[in-house]
């Protein structure tokens, strides 16, 4: 019997290939991942680097947000104790302005106002891992430096204006601090010179612009508490964004392992058909003649 020798051709490719899928299922099989390279399956393999890159992402963003809700809740804090400290100095400037004291007493709260102011000035130069969070951008430098050489005293801010923004994975800009001229020593509610001033105004132990000054610190107080609302906004604004990079992490996590995982019991099945067919391929060119197995891995 003739044998057309295009058909023996066709068999023998025909017999290249399911060893080439034979090997390709065992590799899934042994590894449990549906491609091990490019090539394997082009388009799930950009589908994985995507779903890597986006999981990276939301990882990168869960990292950085423990270090930031740390340098928001230290500047929160700071701000709280602030307002304390201001509402201290306007119950001490109230007392003083009352007309019932004498110049002993008026001299002690300018001695008591001076401690607030220090404090104030303190909590002002606030540091979070050995950064200053009123600086602005300059968080190496000292933010506030007191001259007491004058009268009254006067604070110079060594910061600048710049605020610091952190976006996440789903485009969100959120503040991440407040520039301590805009709280501090601010054209419309200037905390540090108003303190100065009240310091000054019981030194000599009269009221001096005792009333005026005292009205000033009012102002400042409540603009520090509009502007703790702010940082009070980004903690909850971040801690939601970070529930959701977690949440999203999650779920393209599942979905990437969906994409990679190799399915075992089709993969199973195929592999049994795929040897049957191998199988079959042998025994009809062994029966045309082609030679045994061996002969046909050695060609």
């Amino acid at each position: 019997m003739r044998v057309d020798p295009f058909y023996v051709v066709n068999l023998s490719s025909a017999l290249d290939q399911t060893q080439a899928t034979q090997q390709q299922l065992s590799q899934e099989l042994s590894s449990g991942r549906r491609f091990s390279a490019i090539g394997d399956d082009p388009v799930a393999a950009a589908q994985n680097v995507q779903l890597l890159n986006q999981i990276q992402r939301d990882d990168s963003f869960t990292q950085i947000n423990s270090l930031t809700q740390g340098l928001l809740q230290v500047t929160d804090s700071a701000l709280g104790s602030v307002v304390t400290q201001l509402n201290q100095a306007v119950s001490l400037a109230t007392q003083a302005n009352n007309g019932t004291l004498n110049s002993s007493d008026l001299k002690a709260i300018s001695n008591q106002l001076a401690g607030v102011r220090d404090e104030v000035l303190s909590l002002a130069n606030t540091t979070y891992q050995g950064q200053y969070v009123f600086g602005g951008s300059q968080t190496g430098t000292t933010p506030f430096t007191l001259n007491n050489a004058t009268t009254p005293a006067t604070v110079t801010y060594n910061g600048d204006a710049n605020v610091n923004t952190l976006v996440s994975p789903n485009g969100q800009s959120i503040q991440l601090n407040l520039p301590g001229d805009q709280i501090f020593t601010s054209a419309t509610a200037n905390v540090l010179a108003t303190l100065n001033n009240l310091i000054a105004d019981y030194a000599s132990g009269g009221a001096g612009s005792g009333v005026a000054d005292t009205a000033a610190l009012s102002t400042a107080l409540n603009f520090v508490g509009q502007q703790r609302v702010t940082i009070d906004n980004s903690i909850n604004r971040l801690s939601a964004a970070s529930g959701a990079a977690t949440e999203e992490a999650t779920q393209l996590t599942v979905a990437q392992t969906n994409l990679v995982q190799a399915d075992i019991a089709s993969v199973s099945t195929q592999l049994a058909l795929t040897q049957s067919q191998q199988t079959a391929l042998i025994n009809v060119i062994s029966a045309l003649g082609q030679g045994s197995l061996f002969d046909h891995l050695q060609a």
